[in-house]
Order: C-alpha cells, then structure tokens, then sequence
C-alpha cells in the first residue's frame, strides 16, 4: 500500500497555538489506518490540542494536517463534510438532557441523513446493541450511570460509522469496572470495523494494552512516537517520570517548562 493511503492521519512540521501562547511545535505523527493510537501525557501539555487539529476546530500557525490524504479544510462547507467521517467521543459525554438515551444516538443520523423512520430507528438500536445497551433506549442520561452514559455518547459517536474515531480523555470519571468495559469497547469496535482510533489520555495502565501506537506529549511538543512495549522499555528520564507518576523530573508540575528539560526521543 502506498504510504499516502498507509496513513489515515499525517501532521508535517505542525505548530498550534491558543491565546497567542505556543501549545505544541514541530510536530511530526503518522497514524495508520486501522490502528489504534494512545496519546498519553500529563494533564494541559496539548493533547485535546491535537484532536482539535485533527477536526479543524483549530488551525495550525504552521505546518499540515492531513485526513486520509486530504488537508484539513478552511471553509465551514467543507469543514462540515470532512467531519461526518470523524467520530468524537467527549470527555464529558455531551449528551443532551432532554433526550433520551436512542435519541442522542438518532441525533447526528437526523442532521446528516435523510432516512426513514423505520430504518433510523433500526439503525439507533443497533449502534446502542453494539455498546450493549440496547435495553435502555428510553432512559434519558440522567437516569444512567457514569459508565452506561459513556457508552450511549459513543454510540452516538458511531452513529454515522466514521472511519476515525477520536476519544478524549474517554476514562475521566469512571469507576475501574466501567474503564475496563469503555477500553474493552473500544478495542472490539475498532477491530471489528476496522476504525482508525486515536484516544487522548493519562491513563497510561489502562490504555497502552490496546495501543498499537503510543504517543507521548510533554514540554510542547512529541517526546516519544512508538509502540507500548518501546514505550514501556525506554529508559528515557522524561518518560520513565511519567510512567511511574513521578512528581520531579523533566516533565514540570503544572506546564512551567524547565531550564535543561530532556529533549524529544523518538523510538526507532
């Protein structure tokens, strides 16, 4: 396969900003399609940054972002029909209120497709069968749990079977039960489908055993680019801090950067 179609996601030389202030530069990534992608680092280093550069929610200072081969676009026209083909599963759910639980499912299916009735309907039930909730279509979200609230947001998320899929945070606020079904899902699903995942997250124990790829972003920028097990390897002391939750060393309590800071590694 050639490596423009190898890649579902590409970045080349990618600087994003917000508030005039430098989030992350000179970055670099390649994701390929059908895998899944754990980007992990310390809390307000850029990871929803990135995500934003990927729905074009944020526009890069310099640089490229591609998705499947194309630029992210400028126009809201195109903007708008480059994301029916990206999944978005927020950390906080995002569900709406007032809705039940098929409904927010049926949402995004009433905004972009013209369907029947019957055929909506069959297809909400089996996007809430695939995260096993099937039986609680007429519950409203404040009658579900933090972990069934969860999977209703990402059945809706998969509601116009996007060929990418980008989770943020998707463990924040869950009980290690609930986790443990949200990262079994998102494994099964993207194996099933053969969806290109990214998932945004600090939870490292959690979320490498499903990772292909790992990703590690920490003082502005890529410090590690490979797979768990190279990750889990590497002796790095920036990211031997990280993975043992260590609170000194390279990596600077609350994003202060750090005179002598260790560069960005890059596993072979």
């Amino acid at each position: 396969m050639p490596a423009s179609n190898a890649n579902a996601v590409v970045l080349d030389g990618v600087r994003l900003d917000r508030g005039g202030r430098v989030i992350l530069r000179d970055v670099d990534l390649r994701v390929a399609r059908g895998s899944i992608t754990a980007v992990l680092g310390p809390s307000g280093t850029g990871k929803s940054t990135l995500l934003a550069a990927l729905t074009g929610e944020l526009a890069p200072v310099a640089g490229q972002v591609q998705v499947f081969g194309q630029p992210v676009p400028r126009s809201a026209r195109a903007l708008l029909e480059m994301r029916k083909g990206i999944g978005v599963l927020l950390q906080g759910n995002g569900l709406l209120t007032d809705l039940t639980a098929a409904e927010n499912v049926a949402l995004p299916l009433r905004t972009h497709a013209r369907l029947p009735e019957p055929v909506l309907q069959r297809l909400v039930a089996m996007k809430l069968n695939a995260v096993g909730l099937r039986d609680v279509a007429g519950l409203y979200p404040r009658e579900l749990s933090g972990g069934m609230a969860r999977r209703v947001a990402l059945a809706r998320a998969l509601a116009l079977d996007p060929p990418l899929m980008l989770y943020d945070e998707p463990l924040t606020g869950l009980d290690p039960i609930a986790s443990g079904v949200i990262t079994s899902l998102i494994r099964r699903l993207s194996r099933s489908l053969g969806l290109t995942s990214i998932i945004v997250s600090h939870h490292v124990r959690e979320t490498l055993p499903i990772a292909d790829q790992a990703v590690v972003v920490a003082n502005g920028g890529i410090v590690f680019d490979g797979t768990p097990a190279q990750l889990e390897a590497s002796e790095d002391p920036l990211l031997r801090q990280f993975l043992r939750g260590e609170p000194d060393g390279p990596i600077p309590f609350e994003g202060n950067p750090r005179a002598g800071a260790s560069t960005p590694v890059e596993a072979a």
